[in-house]
């Protein structure tokens, strides 16, 4: 008999399992509890019945995401490589902050969107996740740090908003007050900008942080970075923005990855402040990262602080993002990339 895995079911199947089992429904809140509080081992659920627990060892289990490999910055950052149980692999990042920790988690196997600069969509996309998969590479951080992850960013491999009912499920459970209990507003979701979803996440009364990669002033460049932008041109991504502020009162945070020649000129600048003035927003400069295989060259100092200032001068909210785990590849995909590549 196949044992099922109590991690994938929401509270509602839980109690309907402990239920079916002839138990009280309010033991799956004790074991939905025990789960994230990263516990796998039913013995040591330790408000539980001997003879429940026997029996639940007879019909199912917890999973735990394998760590396949680990890397530690000099700044903090450590990068994690996780194995799924069908042999894929996905990557996630902690960050450590003044403010707390903060974790990277991806919401797919690899990526579809074919932007220009980015290592994750470079194989495509293999699969999405399943919303306590994404849950699970929070836990298996948590359990491997021994402390609680303060903040997430749904910002690695994968759109997540081309996974968009299990990310929903992943919202909420972090939000829950059984399970992980963080606020929305430490949540931050990016998107490349699936307009339809925006527009359907701005209406679930979810308030989370919504990050727009951008990267482009005007229609010629991002067309020629982000092949999205053919689907759903900035006109369009802005009207989305606009209603995103309008629904959940929270501001927009825009990526803006410089890249030398590309972007990065006094023009653009001065084209992206027209684009978003009057926006509730934020514009997080990104200097580029080089990827093995890509063409684009990392935009100087001197360009990152100009662009960052003409910004500036045209009251439009900027900083230029702190870079961490530059020497442990802790950009998206390069990681998962060099190993299947071995």
């Amino acid at each position: 008999m196949n044992k099922i895995n109590l991690k994938s079911y929401t509270l509602e199947e839980l109690e309907n399992f402990v239920h079916q089992m002839g138990q009280p429904s309010y033991r799956a809140k004790q074991i939905y509890k025990w789960i994230y509080r990263g516990q796998t081992d039913f013995e040591k659920m330790t408000d539980l019945p001997k003879s429940f627990i026997k029996e639940l060892e007879d019909v199912a289990f917890i999973s735990s995401l394998k760590i396949y490999k680990k890397y530690a910055s000099d700044d903090g950052t450590i990068k994690y490589v996780f194995a799924l149980d069908d042999k894929n692999i996905i990557e996630g990042v902690k960050m450590k902050y003044s403010f707390g920790t903060t974790a990277c988690i991806s919401s797919q196997v690899g990526c579809a969107m074919g932007c220009a600069f980015c290592a994750s969509t470079q194989d495509g996309l293999v699969r999405n996740l399943a919303w306590w998969e994404m849950a699970d590479e929070v836990l298996a951080m948590e359990k491997d740090l021994q402390e609680k992850v303060s903040r997430v960013v749904v910002m690695g491999s994968g759109e997540p908003l081309l996974n968009y009912k299990e990310l929903i499920k992943f919202l909420r459970i972090l939000n829950s007050p059984l399970a992980f209990n963080i606020s929305y507003r430490r949540i931050t979701v990016s998107t490349c900008g699936i307009v339809p979803y925006i527009i359907s996440l701005a209406d679930e009364n979810i308030p989370v942080t919504l990050a727009i990669s951008l990267h482009a002033p005007n229609d010629a460049i991002r067309n020629r970075l982000m092949p999205i932008n053919k689907t759903y041109p900035i006109s369009q991504l802005l009207d989305a923005a606009r209603y995103y502020i309008m629904k959940t009162k929270r501001r927009i945070t825009f990526e803006y990855i410089l890249i030398l020649g590309v972007n990065d000129t006094k023009e653009c600048a001065y084209e992206l402040c027209t684009l978003l003035k009057s926006l509730l927003c934020h514009v997080n400069l990104i200097p580029f990262n080089p990827v093995e295989g890509k063409e684009f060259k990392r935009s100087d100092d001197a360009k990152v602080r100009e662009f960052e200032q003409i910004l500036l001068e045209n009251n439009i909210s900027a900083t230029v993002r702190r870079e961490t785990g530059v020497d442990i590849n802790a950009a998206c995909g390069q990681l998962r990339r060099s190993l299947l590549e071995r």
